[in-house]
């Protein structure tokens, strides 16, 4: 059974900085895909980040990059997203995510399991 357990979600002030983090277990970690996605009050859920499964492709919504960066650590089987310079339009839960492949999508709907989400709140 695949779990994934966020945590490192919190309250910061704008252009402050948070990690969060994505533990997962249930099967072996390196050989599948990490995203992160969010979703704000009154909005869909929403592509972030993802990682391929060796680490050697990430993607990123045009919103978050050059401020957010997406890592893993397959010995830790975790998987990190870095978020700087946060704005306020950033708060949101933010969802791990993973899928039955090592390839990367953006589609929401092509991700099998989901963690519980880590609320992400920024004061402005």
């Amino acid at each position: 059974q695949v779990q994934l357990v966020e945590s490192g979600g919190g309250l910061v002030q704008a252009g402050g900085s948070l990690r969060l983090s994505c533990a997962a277990s249930g099967r072996t970690f390196s050989r599948y895909a990490m995203g992160w996605f969010r979703q704000g009050p009154g909005k869909e859920r929403e592509f972030v980040a993802a990682i391929n499964w060796s680490g050697g492709s990430t993607y990123y919504a045009d919103s978050v990059k050059g401020r957010f960066t997406i890592s893993r650590d397959n010995a830790k089987n975790t998987v990190y997203l870095q978020m700087n310079s946060l704005k306020p339009e950033d708060a949101a839960v933010y969802y791990c995510a993973t899928r039955d492949t090592g390839v990367v999508v953006t589609a929401t709907g092509l991700w099998n399991y989901w963690g519980q989400g880590t609320q992400v709140t920024v004061s402005s």
